[in-house]
């Protein structure tokens, strides 16, 4: 059975990565991940914040020394929890490269064209081989249209791909108008991929202390149904390597994913649940399911129901939208 693949380029042994989470936080736990399977993994995301907390510092003990520059401290990630800082970042590639065989990709996340994107290059020169840019940006300004939006995430793209040869996938939420428009965009600054799609972590609120709280919330299968839908409109009309993450728990899941055009598929809130393991045993369910439909590669499943191909591609636009409200029975 070949379950091979390709994304970015990179012939890929099965469909499975790792997104970025804190499993790719150090070397043994990433062993862990290769051993059970994973074709290639995501590191945790270097934020533009970090980038630029950690330059502000710099700046002030060597301007002033290293007792002023102490006051801004409070304000930085801390060194030992999931974020790292840039420098420990870049030492971290190096040594996961050095631990595994598989494909690792660096991730920068970040909402604005500037100094922070020269990080692209220094991921790149540390190893990394391929880089995955996290345009993870909430329009909060009534005076912002939805264009300035769109061209932020492009003159990202652009200053990215000027500064590096790996090959560069962006994260994108579901959140634009034009999810297509922007793509062949993104397609024509550069990118070589699109990852569909980033999960907004909704923020809660504490009616005691009034306070604006975090509250996360692992993924569940559900939330695959988004995925699939643009993954079925997009992978007919680019030219681009696809990913699907957010809700991708079984080997059911990753083969819609397949079918509806995905390249690879990110794994990791199953990952935190069950363990690296998780991987083997699905891997294991997708030949057993493949063995027993006739289907000899992933390959010849890829896009097989994306929007140009499915018998029904109407299923996938207004005629879903209106079934489903008549589906329902008192």
């Amino acid at each position: 059975m070949d379950l091979t693949t390709t994304y970015l380029g990179f012939e890929l042994a099965n469909p499975i990565m790792v997104g970025a989470c804190p499993l790719g936080t150090d070397a043994d736990g990433i062993r862990r991940l290769e051993q059970a399977g994973a074709s290639a993994i995501v590191l945790p995301s270097l934020f533009e914040e970090e980038i630029r907390a950690a330059a502000m510092t710099q700046f002030e003990l060597e301007s002033t020394g290293a007792g002023f520059a102490e006051a801004t401290l409070g304000y930085h990630p801390d060194p030992d929890g999931y974020h790292v800082g840039p420098d420990r970042y870049l030492d971290h590639i190096g040594k996961v490269k050095a631990a595994v065989s598989i494909p690792i990709m660096g991730s920068l996340n970040g909402t604005t064209a500037g100094g922070w994107t020269s990080y692209a290059k220094k991921i790149e020169d540390a190893g990394a081989d391929a880089l995955e840019l996290n345009v993870y940006y909430l329009p909060v300004d009534a005076k912002e249209t939805g264009e300035e939006v769109e061209r932020r995430a492009v003159e990202i793209v652009q200053a990215v791909k000027a500064d590096v040869k790996i090959p560069v996938a962006v994260k994108l939420s579901p959140f634009f108008s034009s999810i297509p428009h922007l793509g062949k965009k993104l397609q024509d600054a550069g990118a070589d991929g699109l990852v569909i799609f980033n999960r907004f972590y909704q923020p809660d609120i504490d009616i005691e202390d009034l306070d604006v709280v975090p509250n996360l919330r692992l993924s569940t299968t559900d939330e695959l149904r988004l995925r699939l839908r643009w993954l079925a409109i997009l992978s007919g009309q680019l030219e681009l390597s696809l990913a699907a993450t957010g809700g991708a728990h079984t080997a059911v899941d990753i083969i819609k994913a397949v079918m509806t055009g995905a390249h690879a598929v990110q794994l990791v809130s199953a990952l935190l649940i069950h363990g690296p393991e998780h991987i083997a045993r699905t891997l294991e369910a997708i030949s057993f399911w493949m063995q027993e439909h006739d289907y000899q590669s992933i390959r010849q499943m890829q896009g097989s129901m994306n929007l140009t191909r499915t018998p029904n591609p109407k299923a996938f636009a207004r005629a879903n939208y209106m079934k489903m409200l008549d589906s329902w029975e008192m």
